[in-house]
């Protein structure tokens, strides 16, 4: 099994990015051997209220059985607890929240809240540091990266949290993981969409100093080329028990 927790749906308000329609993601998943994909509405991140995307988001994901949602929540807005309570009854793995993108402090009181309000309920929280490298960016996407001292925060705001960070890359994962307390790194899970591999060799780095246990495979597809995240594990020396927990076990352990 391999599992991409880190996939999108719908169009990109900056440029045009092809294979945006689910049809086209399922092609792309069986290009590459993905057996299933958690699905984020990428249009309604750059909404004023991102949860509007969710409808249909679910939609899509109950018509393909290969398709599990991620629900966005704006904790800054009325009704928010309402999305929590409907991704844990779609089954959905987890939910996103944007903050830089909301224009709200990714480390303020509304975004702990949330994050508390997750681990309570028992689904964890997938925040992205990015979505594209700031030197390609459109002049009006003038959202800021996420910081890892907000990371930190959040996991802190209740000893139930778990969080699920994509698009960071090696700096940002050993600022925020070896800056946290063993119990807090546990509930921390990261994708390897924006880690590089040979021959810098980050993601090798990664495995051996922090542990295969916190990653998992994640390609920000159509964002980026799902191939590329295939390539990474390709040319790294694993043996079959760390691949298969970083393609799909660690997702299970994360969100059952």
């Amino acid at each position: 099994m391999v599992t991409d927790v880190n996939a999108f749906v719908g169009g990109y308000p900056w440029r045009r990015v092809p294979g945006t329609a689910p049809r086209d993601l399922l092609r792309a998943m069986d290009r590459t051997g993905i057996d299933d994909a958690w699905i984020s509405h990428l249009p309604g991140i750059f909404w004023r209220d991102p949860s509007e995307g969710n409808g249909w988001l679910l939609e899509a994901a109950d018509a393909e059985p290969r398709f599990r949602p991620v629900p966005a929540v704006h904790p800054g807005l009325d009704g928010w607890e309402d999305i929590i309570a409907s991704a844990i009854e779609a089954r959905a793995p987890a939910v996103r929240a944007d903050p830089t993108f909301y224009g709200i402090d990714p480390a303020g009181a509304a975004m702990r809240r949330l994050a508390a309000a997750a681990g309570e309920a028992g689904i964890a929280l997938l925040l992205a540091v990015r979505l594209e490298d700031g030197r390609q960016r459109h002049p009006n996407d003038r959202a800021e990266e996420l910081p890892g001292a907000a990371v930190r925060a959040l996991i802190r705001a209740d000893a139930r949290v778990r969080l699920l960070v994509t698009h960071a890359d090696r700096g940002f994962i050993d600022e925020v993981h070896f800056g946290s307390t063993p119990d807090e790194a546990a509930r921390l899970w990261w994708d390897i969409s924006w880690v590089w591999g040979p021959p810098e060799d980050h993601l090798a780095t990664l495995l051996s100093t922090i542990g295969p246990g916190r990653f998992v495979f994640g390609t920000g597809q159509p964002l980026r080329l799902p191939e590329t995240a295939v390539a990474r594990l390709d040319l790294l020396d694993l043996d079959s028990s760390t691949r298969a927990a970083i393609e799909s076990g660690n997702a299970r352990a994360l969100a059952p």
